[in-house]
C-alpha cells in the first residue's frame, strides 16, 4: 500500500541558467514499443503461473488510489517496514557501452520540496531506492540531469540516443553485474508520463531511465520533456 505520494515537480531539469546549445532544442524520435507497453508487458522468459482461487470481492468495495498525473513522476512511497528477506547490495555504477556512458549510482530519495533528489555531479546517476534494486520485481528507476550551465552535458546526455537491442549494464555494491537489453525509448511530455508504470513496484524486473529532453522552456528553467528508456534483463 501506499503511504504517501511525493510530487516531483520538476525533478529532473537544469537546476540553473540556461541550456548548454545542442541537439536538446528537437524533439527526439521513439524507438520499439511505447514505455507503458514495455513495462507493463510480461516478460518473454516468464512462465505463466497456475491459475489461483479467485478472491472474495471486497466487503468495502474499496479502490486502490491512484497517481496523479503531475509534471514529473509523483514518487510513491510505500511502507518500508523490514521483511525476512536478506538485503539485496544496492547498484553503484551504470554503463551504457554503445553510448560510452559510465557512472556512478548514488542512492537518492525524495527532497524536502517534495522533489527525486538527484546528485549535484551531472557525472552522477541517482537510484530512486525507494524503488526495486535493479534485477528484483518490478521497475528499478535511474534518473540524472541531462546538462548544467556550468558543469556541461550529464552522463545520461546520450540517453536519447539509444537505439532498441543496445544493451545496458548495472554494477552492485558486491561487484555482480546486471545486464539489459534497452526494448523502449520515448520522448514524454512531463505532464503525461505513465507515472504507475514507471515507478511499478510489482511485475517482471525491468530498468527504466530517465533523463530530460525536447525544447527548453526559459520561463520554467526546465526542459519540456523527459526521455525515458526501458531495459529487459538479459539472460
Amino acid at each position: 500500500m501506499r503511504s504517501s505520494v511525493v510530487a516531483m515537480v520538476l525533478g529532473l531539469v537544469l537546476a540553473i541558467g540556461t541550456p548548454i546549445t545542442w541537439a536538446l532544442t528537437r524533439p527526439d524520435a521513439t524507438a520499439g514499443t511505447t514505455v507503458e507497453q514495455a513495462i507493463d508487458a510480461p516478460s518473454p522468459s516468464a512462465v505463466p503461473p497456475s491459475p489461483a482461487p479467485s478472491a472474495a470481492p471486497s466487503p468495502s468495495g474499496a479502490v486502490p488510489p491512484t497517481v496523479p498525473a503531475l509534471d514529473l513522476p509523483p514518487v510513491p512511497i510505500r511502507d518500508a517496514a523490514p521483511t525476512v528477506a536478506a538485503p539485496v547490495p544496492p547498484p553503484v555504477r551504470l554503463s551504457l557501452p554503445a553510448q560510452g556512458v559510465t557512472a556512478p549510482l548514488d542512492a537518492v530519495g525524495v527532497s524536502p520540496d517534495g522533489q527525486m533528489e538527484l546528485p549535484e555531479d551531472v557525472d552522477r546517476v541517482g537510484w530512486y531506492r525507494f524503488g526495486p534494486v535493479p534485477g528484483d520485481d518490478g521497475s528499478a528507476v535511474l534518473a540524472g540531469h541531462v546538462d548544467d550551465r556550468e558543469q556541461g552535458l550529464g552522463a545520461l546526455a546520450p540517453l536519447r540516443t539509444t537505439e532498441v537491442g543496445d544493451v545496458v549494464v548495472v554494477t552492485g555494491a558486491t561487484g555482480a553485474e546486471t545486464r539489459w537489453q534497452v526494448v523502449s525509448r520515448e520522448l514524454i511530455t512531463k505532464q503525461v508520463l505513465p507515472l504507475d508504470s514507471i515507478f511499478n513496484r510489482e511485475g517482471p524486473p525491468r530498468l527504466v531511465l530517465i533523463t530530460c529532453g525536447g525544447p527548453f522552456i526559459p520561463e520554467l528553467r526546465s526542459y519540456r520533456d523527459n526521455v525515458v528508456v526501458v531495459a529487459e534483463p538479459l539472460p
